[in-house]
């Protein structure tokens, strides 16, 4: 099977020591593309730099604020981010979104930096990824502000019925991590409507390894994990999925 992983943060500070070997991991795993995901601007920069030196497997990148940190969106880094985002290898604008789980900054700023966001991806008719917890109502609102103007991922999605449907009839895709291996996730429902033309697979690494590698530091090697489950759970082969899933990546990013 080849594997796309489509949302890791290659450029975390746990990777650093052997970023070379966790690549390599991943290649001999059958993962052929990674987009490793900013959360800062010099996210962004460190992302584009490892996509232009790396080939196997294939890396790019995004630009973008997450929901943490919207309090550093201003003019500026907002002008930066544009910038970033014309490069070739960047792919999509994000991880930003809206987190009211955790209220790193404040609910009015985070809304600011999103809508923000997105109006970087319609000048740059890129794709957005999007990031939202606890938070269902206002990402969905802005999902329908933006119709027919700025496609994107909700990934890692964790989010109820209405946030789910706002985001297919938005034609927007959906990317699941290892949390639907976890014995606590429940919502085999989300995972069973998601369209299979718009469905994506990801480990968001270093974060969330998979079952049974829980505890560890997760890594693009263990995308298949995740697949094999959504399989499981949609009753489909899993090189179907893995196929489809691919294919889905190579649309959304536009490769």
């Amino acid at each position: 099977m080849r594997l796309f992983d489509s949302h890791a943060h290659l450029t975390d500070e746990s990777f650093a020591p052997e970023l070379g070997d966790v690549l390599a991991r991943a290649a001999e795993r059958g993962v052929d593309a990674v987009v490793s995901i900013a959360s800062e601007l010099d996210d962004a920069r460190a992302a584009i730099e490892l996509a232009r030196t790396t080939s196997r497997p294939r890396v790019w990148a995004t630009a973008g604020i997450h929901p943490h940190h919207a309090e550093r969106c201003t003019p500026e880094t907002l002008a930066e981010l544009e910038q970033l985002a014309r490069s070739d290898l960047v792919v999509a604008v994000g991880e930003t979104g809206l987190d009211f789980h955790y209220e790193n900054a404040p609910r009015r700023r985070q809304i600011e930096a999103f809508r923000a966001q997105l109006g970087v991806a319609e000048r740059l008719d890129l794709p957005v990824v999007v990031h939202s917890r606890a938070a269902d109502d206002e990402t969905a609102a802005l999902i329908r502000e933006y119709a027919d103007r700025v496609v994107g991922v909700l990934h890692c999605f964790s989010g109820g019925a209405e946030l789910l449907k706002a985001g297919l009839e938005g034609g927007w895709y959906v990317s699941f991590s290892g949390l639907v291996t976890f014995k606590n996730f429940r919502d085999l429902e989300s995972v069973q409507q998601v369209p299979g033309d718009r469905l994506l697979v990801e480990t968001d690494s270093p974060y969330l390894a998979p079952v049974p590698l829980r505890g560890r530091r997760n890594e693009p090697a263990f995308v298949e994990h995740t697949l094999r489950r959504l399989a499981e759970i949609r009753g489909e082969d899993p090189g179907g999925i893995a196929e489809a899933t691919f294919e889905n990546a190579r649309r959304f990013y536009g490769l």
